[in-house]
């Protein structure tokens, strides 16, 4: 029995609700993927070596084939060499394969960490961004005859404009929110009786929240499928039953980046994302270069194999996340990183020895009546401290502070502040603020 807008897992058919974009690869033996991801990078390899400068001062070569030894052997690439890179030849870069007058494509990454960075696609690069979101979109059980709403501002930070050009692909009926505030788009999302939303899980809730105070049930809007990304919200179990509550539909995760491509998704099944390995390797690594085994968590390295134009070759995604198995319940063989991603390198707080990362916080927060919240954090001569700050009752603060203490093994000063008073987020939200 299939009941696409219920949340309990009992009543959902793994297989029948998602549809294989590409079932000869997405559900193969992990060596016959290896294979075509093989032959797809040697491919890659033979087209932008010889074109692109960067990455033939990377490799130190232009020797095509490559095997798997060769490929491990090959330099990492970070944001930094590329922001650097850009500095230094202006305005593209040495990482284009191609002249200017063939990118057709602007796009610049959101730079909460940084400079932002100008990325560009060919004609070519862009249909291989919205046939990556095919995969999303089929996992997720879209069919052509959805309406797909993208509550974003379709601003030059790539949001999800790809996912807009994936679903003109797919033939479903795209429908724009950006130029609106949250009020305009709830409007606009039930008079074009959307059947979709794509959003940042952040801003499905706070659509839910002016919903809510403009008397307007979201549950009864005929939403069937939200599909999230920006941040990794829609795997943490607490949040994406706060979005499912609100709108009566199933969240679904996704992953990517301006740099990189859509290369993560979830299944029915939503133990993770899967790595879409027809287009992209994975890599997980420990601190000291180690691959990471099943189980165990490590930084996320991606190499996309159909961007030849602006290609990443073992970027460092600077994502945390957990090694899992190829065993799922939707009949997907491709790696899957249970709990999707877990956090960011960067993010990483020690607090009295013990390591925490903002997204177990959320994972916390998310289970009790709290409508936003933000952590704050400071440094107490050389030991780091964590305050966290809640819309809610101080009753609430402090019995969150108590499980904050039973679940992460730490005190965090923990304080309640007047409803709407904390900031609200349309795309990446910003929750964790650094006063160190």
């Amino acid at each position: 029995m299939i009941r696409v807008n219920s949340g309990d897992p009992r009543y959902y058919d793994h297989r029948r609700s998602s549809v294989l974009y590409r079932p000869e690869l997405e559900t193969a033996a992990p060596e016959a993927i290896r294979n075509a991801q093989l032959a797809r990078l040697n491919d890659l390899l033979s087209r932008v070596l010889p074109n692109n400068s960067f990455y033939a001062a990377k490799a130190g070569t232009t020797r095509i084939p490559v095997s798997w030894a060769d490929f491990e052997q090959f330099p990492f690439t970070t944001k930094g060499e590329l922001v650097a890179d850009q500095e230094v030849s202006p305005p593209l870069g040495t990482i284009a394969t191609y002249p200017p007058d063939q990118y057709v494509v602007y796009h610049q990454t959101s730079g909460t960490t940084g400079r932002p960075l100008m990325v560009l696609d060919t004609a070519e690069s862009w249909n291989w961004w919205a046939e990556c979101w095919r995969y999303v979109f089929g996992a997720a059980g879209v069919r052509a005859s959805d309406r797909i709403f993208f509550a974003f501002s379709f601003g030059p930070f790539i949001g999800f404009w790809s996912a807009y050009a994936g679903a003109r692909r797919l033939g479903a009926l795209t429908i724009p929110g950006g130029g609106l505030d949250s009020k305009g788009r709830l409007q606009l999302l039930r008079r074009a009786e959307a059947t979709v939303l794509v959003s940042t899980p952040t801003y499905a809730l706070r659509l839910a929240e002016v919903a809510q105070a403009e008397g307007i049930s979201t549950r009864d809007m005929g939403v069937r499928i939200t599909i999230h990304a920006g941040e990794p919200g829609a795997s943490i179990v607490a949040v994406r039953a706060r979005i499912e509550d609100a709108w009566g539909a199933r969240a679904f995760d996704h992953a990517g980046a301006t740099e990189v491509g859509a290369y993560g998704f979830s299944c029915p099944a939503r133990e993770g994302l899967h790595v879409n390995e027809a287009e992209f390797i994975a890599e997980v690594l420990d601190p000291t270069g180690r691959p990471c085994a099943e189980g165990e968590s490590g930084e996320l390295i991606v190499t996309n194999l159909g961007r030849v134009g602006w290609p990443a070759i073992r970027y460092r995604t600077g994502d945390i996340v957990v090694v899992g198995g190829r065993a799922c319940a939707c009949g997907r063989t491709f790696l899957m990183l249970p709990g999707g991603i877990v956090g960011r390198t960067d993010d990483l707080i020690v607090l009295r020895g013990v390591n925490v990362y903002p997204t177990a916080v959320e994972a916390i927060v998310r289970t009790l009546e709290i409508d936003e919240f933000r952590m704050v954090r400071t440094r107490n001569g050389a030991m780091e401290e964590l305050a966290v700050e809640v819309e809610a009752t101080d009753a609430v603060a402090e019995t969150l502070a108590g499980v904050f203490h039973e679940r992460l093994g730490v005190r965090i000063a923990t304080s309640a502040v007047p409803p709407g008073s904390l900031p609200r987020w349309e795309l990446k939200a910003r929750r964790l603020v650094d006063r160190r």
